[in-house]
């Protein structure tokens, strides 16, 4: 049964009807219409962010806490280009969010008038699809559609553009309107002779290695590779987008590869005869320089974007599915070569991964000058918040550190930009997180540069009552990018000193925003600070750990090469020659 409502209604009844919880956003001329209805909502929280990115970083922060679809509101012309980086970043790591926009009446586009943009074109490379809705009607069939689009096959953002008029005029609503998406059939099942070519591959291998993504995560498949990997015995490395999808302290983790990867996991890769590559893209900041990445090694590439498949490394065998699915499929087929006494030997290659591992852990020195460790910071609070809180980060040293130096043992709960490298994405994300898991703890570990960025939705979190937590890593300077500086143009520091040791005053800014602030510079008062911090509930908190200047991140592969070249500690030789096995 239909009803007559204005398309701002059918708006707000179509984003209840779809199950969306809560929108971050920014009313304006052209969307203004919504916000009135949206005014008399019981079932539609929304959360008055104070940038545009602000809102789009939080409900991308909800969604991956939650595996729900974010929702984030923006006005025409500059709200609508202010989503652009939150949308490209929900992109590049496959994030389910629909973002609404104004604009202007249907008869002024093409017009240049005021705030006006051409949203739709702007974002078409960054977004799985958009829609500029021309007809009231047709609003709820969108909203559907969107949301579908977001959370099936690859997730990822959709925006929805609703000129003025569209949101003012009268039309039907009816619920559940009838989707119509041509074409658009994401393939979950994986092939059976795939399955099967794979499952004989993992069987006879001698130096196998699951190279587990992103997409374990987004398909919900932890569980289903813990059987996978507890079946074959085979070592597990997780990417930064998957940290957590395995747990860090299981015997088979080799940790994190990449360019500040472990050794172990980096080289396990290189020399590996047998790349399973689950919800992974072959990430060049994973391979490094690409035609020397494994070079002995066949693949099977599982993922659910076909395009993903031979994009970057040719697959040996390709399998188009859902990850969960798939390793399921893997489990019993493995089951059944094993059953008939099919079965390769890999202790030797488990005796050679463990001496690496026990050669090249992961470590830091204390600075000389005996200013604060970034590393010992990061790792006092995971120990203090442990695994069941929520690590956020934003993008730098600063995110290395805590990948590498914080134990995680249940997914979901490290959120951070992996593809496209946002700064500033903590503070807004962690803000999401905690509103989409309110019972959780959660931590934005954040650089002074980052923290600059987008600090002001602190006040948002104060005034909402959303009692996050901010370790600012604060070491004056744009880190990594210094860090790059000193190995590779002759220590030449041109514009990196941010002096944020001394302007702002984090404490001060954080107590103007209805914050908590804290300050801590030295080892004996880190466990403290923190403890402090964790008891306070009611409000956001932010510390300001003034640390040491010259930290840096290690291990390193320097960009471009191979991953043979792998760095264990500055002025060092790569720690393997690349015929090494």
């Amino acid at each position: 049964m239909s009803e007559t409502l204005t398309g701002a209604q059918s708006l707000v009844r179509s984003l209840e009807s779809v199950g969306a919880e809560v929108v971050f956003g920014i009313p304006g001329g052209a969307i203004l219409p919504a916000y009135d209805p949206l005014f008399d909502s019981r079932r539609l929280r929304h959360i008055l962010v104070r940038h545009e990115q602000g809102g789009g970083h939080a409900a991308t922060g909800y969604a991956q806490a939650t595996g729900k679809v974010g929702v984030t509101m923006a006005t025409s012309g500059p709200g609508a280009t202010n989503l652009v980086t939150p949308i490209a970043d929900a992109y590049m790591d496959s994030v389910p969010l629909v973002a609404i926009t104004g604009q202007v009446p249907s008869a002024a586009i093409g017009t240049d008038a005021f705030q006006e943009a051409d949203i739709v074109g702007i974002t078409m490379p960054i977004t799985k699809h958009n829609f500029l809705v021309q007809s009231v009607d047709d609003i709820p069939r969108t909203i559907a559609e969107a949301f579908h689009l977001a959370s099936t096959g690859r997730p990822g953002p959709v925006l929805v553009d609703l000129p003025k008029d569209v949101l003012q005029a009268q039309g039907a609503f009816a619920w559940p309107p009838v989707l119509d998406l041509p074409g658009y059939h994401p393939t979950t099942r994986p092939h059976a002779k795939q399955i099967r070519e794979a499952a004989r591959l993992i069987s006879s291998a001698k130096r196998p290695v699951l190279y587990v993504g992103g997409g374990v995560l987004k398909a919900r498949a932890a569980v289903e590779l813990r059987v996978l990997a507890e079946l074959t015995g085979i070592p597990v490395v997780t990417t930064l987008m998957a940290r957590g999808a395995f747990p860090d302290s299981h015997p088979q983790h080799l940790g994190m590869p990449g360019m500040h990867g472990t050794v172990a996991a980096v080289t396990a890769l290189q020399k590996s005869d047998l790349l399973i590559c689950l919800g992974a893209r072959f990430d060049d900041r994973v391979t490094g320089k690409l035609d020397t990445f494994a070079p002995g090694a066949t693949v099977i590439h599982a993922d659910i974007d076909p395009a993903e498949i031979g994009k970057n490394r040719a697959a040996d065998v390709p399998i188009v599915g859902d990850c969960r699915e798939t390793i399921a499929e893997l489990v019993l087929a493995v089951q059944e070569l094993y059953r008939t006494g099919t079965r390769a030997d890999i202790s030797g290659w488990w005796s050679t991964l463990d001496g690496w591992r026990t050669t090249y852990p992961l470590g830091f020195e204390e600075p000389e000058d005996g200013s604060l460790a970034p590393q010992h910071v990061v790792s006092r609070i995971g120990a203090l918040a442990g695994p069941e809180a929520v690590y956020v980060s934003g993008v730098g040293q600063h995110q290395m550190f805590a990948s590498q130096y914080i134990s995680y043992e249940h997914p979901y709960t490290w959120l951070n930009s992996g593809g496209l490298g946002t700064m500033g994405y903590a503070v807004p994300a962690a803000m999401g997180a905690k509103v989409g898991r309110p019972d959780a703890t959660v931590w934005a570990i954040d650089g002074d540069g980052c923290f600059q960025m987008t600090n002001q939705e602190l006040v948002t979190c104060a005034i909402e009552g959303i009692p996050i937590k901010v370790a600012i890593i604060n070491n004056g300077n744009l880190g990594m990018v210094r860090q790059w500086q000193t190995l590779f143009y002759e220590g030449r520091y041109s514009n990196t000193n941010l002096q944020s040791k001394r302007i702002p005053d984090f404490v001060k800014l954080a107590d103007a925003m209805g914050c908590v602030g804290l300050r801590c510079d030295s080892a004996a008062e880190v466990d403290a600070t923190i403890e402090k911090a964790m008891a306070i509930d009611d409000v956001p908190v932010v510390v300001d750990f003034l640390v040491g200047t010259d930290a840096m991140v290690w291990p390193m592969v320097p960009a471009g090469t191979s991953n043979d070249e792998i760095l264990a500690a500055r002025d060092t030789r790569p720690v393997w020659d690349a015929n090494d096995v």
